[in-house]
């Protein structure tokens, strides 16, 4: 049974909201939500959208995460909040008060960095509820219509997902193609348009605008993947930031509340719980709360609001990790030798500190994903595709699936060029 009520949540927002604004952060207004853990899984499968439709990866994500918190393997999250105005936010009916009052200082973290990161400036979060809700019945429309029914629905959702991280990494509005051309003074009937006039990263939008003989239903259902693609992609890129911003402010904020004697040791076990380094791998609470600490102690709590508002998850760690913090965090870099065992091929001292601070930034947030550009069209209608090699090599295996699913949008052949082994490849 829990320890609180609603007055209770009532009353400690009120206090933290006041801390909060003496120390200068704005963000949205938050909405609550109390629900039981089996729909707090629910919320989670369906990336926290009250409003989300409906697909078979969503319903088997749920089966997934079920079944490892059933068997131990995992345990719940303590929050979910979604970027949009009003933010929305989840809480456990089955944790305790202290831990809701460490989830609201929170949530006003995460919602200060949606609503004053740059990044999240194209994300429209004032629409995001009903434009959810109204994709939502849209799909189910072209599900129930006996002409098109579920199958085919789920495959063009399949191939979209598949290819729906391949957006610009950088905010922009989400506009058709054909606009932007236009805009250049480009012809733009699609047997003319042999080359784009510029690298187009676009690629749900280049097949959204110049597929051919596309139905209206699946070029709605492109649209819908692709104008989600964009609101994630912001989250994707500012995750160390997102979580570490949050992190430092709810444990600023909790500790200038006057908490009871008997939350202080529960509180700092569930804080140090989030924001503990993990074996092997970064935690971004970890990495986070320690970057923005470390820039309050060296430039001031200016500084903190700064980046902030400024960067992104690259440009932040670029900007501010130093080989103190790569030393005190005990970070290193590891690869698979001949024999397919894990080495230490680089330690955080003098000599190599930059390079494991330039591996770190290559695998967080969309530096991990494949960077691949549309590079022209040819005669027979076949789609060229260019991988940008950055000394990774693609995993051909998924490369080839994700082709199968490119074709299925584009309604014609796809070749993607890429590098195998330091050698030029075309799958």
């Amino acid at each position: 049974m829990s320890d609180w009520n609603l007055r209770d949540l009532e009353k400690w927002d009120e206090e933290i909201c006041k801390i909060a604004k003496d120390h200068g952060l704005d963000w949205y207004p938050i909405t609550y939500e109390t629900c039981d853990y089996y729909e707090m899984i629910g919320n989670m499968s369906y990336h926290g959208m009250p409003t989300h439709y409906g697909h078979w990866s969503f319903g088997k994500s749920f089966e997934i995460q079920h079944s490892q918190y059933q068997h131990g393997v995992t345990g719940l999250p303590y929050e979910l909040i979604i970027n949009s105005d009003p933010c929305i936010s989840y809480l456990m009916r089955e944790n305790p008060l202290y831990l809701q009052i460490l989830i609201m200082a929170h949530c006003v973290g995460h919602s200060d960095f949606f609503k004053k990161n740059r990044m999240f400036g194209f994300t429209r979060a004032d629409t995001v509820v009903p434009r959810m809700r109204n994709a939502k019945k849209r799909i189910q429309k072209y599900v129930e219509d006996p002409w098109i029914g579920i199958e085919k629905v789920e495959k063009v959702i399949d191939a979209c997902q598949a290819l729906s991280y391949q957006v610009p990494r950088h905010p922009k509005d989400v506009v058709s193609l054909k606009e932007e051309y236009e805009a250049d003074k480009i012809v733009n009937k699609k047997a003319e348009l042999e080359k784009p006039p510029y690298k187009e990263y676009d690629i749900l939008g280049f097949v959204l605008d110049f597929a051919t003989d596309l139905p209206e239903w699946k070029r709605d259902i492109i649209s819908i993947v692709r104008d989600e693609a964009y609101y994630f992609m912001p989250q994707i890129r500012t995750k160390v930031m997102n979580e570490g911003w949050a992190c430092f402010w709810h444990y600023k904020i909790v500790h200038e509340l006057n908490l009871p004697q008997k939350y202080h040791i529960p509180f700092l076990k569930s804080h140090n719980q989030v924001v503990r380094p993990h074996v092997g791998r970064i935690n971004p609470y970890h990495l986070g709360f320690h970057l923005f600490n470390k820039i309050e102690e060296r430039h001031g709590l200016k500084e903190c609001f700064i980046a902030r508002e400024v960067h992104n998850d690259e440009s932040f760690i670029r900007q501010y990790l130093t080989q103190e913090d790569c030393e005190e965090l005990n970070l290193f870099s590891y690869s698979k030798n001949d024999i397919n065992d894990l080495v230490v091929d680089e330690v955080s001292d003098y000599d190599g500190w930059k390079t494991v601070k330039n591996n770190l930034i290559n695998q967080i947030g969309s530096n991990s994903i494949p960077v691949i550009y549309v590079e022209s069209i040819e005669k027979d209608n076949t789609l060229i595709l260019h991988h940008e090699h950055d000394g990774r090599d693609l995993q051909i295996q998924y490369a080839e699936h994700v082709l199968e699913h490119c074709k299925h949008l584009w309604q014609s052949d796809v070749r993607l060029i890429t590098m195998l082994d330091e050698a030029p490849y075309e799958i």
